[in-house]
């Protein structure tokens, strides 16, 4: 099975993901090539996670924001979000 890259993945595939790495990694079931396997793609499934809440916190940090003389303005939003 091609898994794909934990950036092109949404914040909940990226969060569903590691959550079964982890229940993998914690039953014991497994070699220790792939616990480290699993480990270094948790790795990247975490950043990703963190990296999506970092941009989320800055959409709301910017959209309440209080200025009297702001103006409305419109952002992009990525497709995956």
């Amino acid at each position: 099975m091609s898994r794909k890259k934990p950036e092109n993945l949404s914040f909940e595939e990226a969060l569903s993901e590691l959550e079964d790495l982890v229940d993998r990694l914690e039953q014991g079931d497994i070699s220790l090539e792939e616990s480290l396997k699993s480990f270094e793609r948790g790795i990247a499934l975490t950043r990703n996670c963190q990296q999506a809440l970092v941009k989320a916190e800055q959409k709301v940090s910017i959209l309440s924001e209080k200025t009297l003389d702001a103006e409305p303005e419109t952002f992009e939003v990525d497709a995956k979000d």
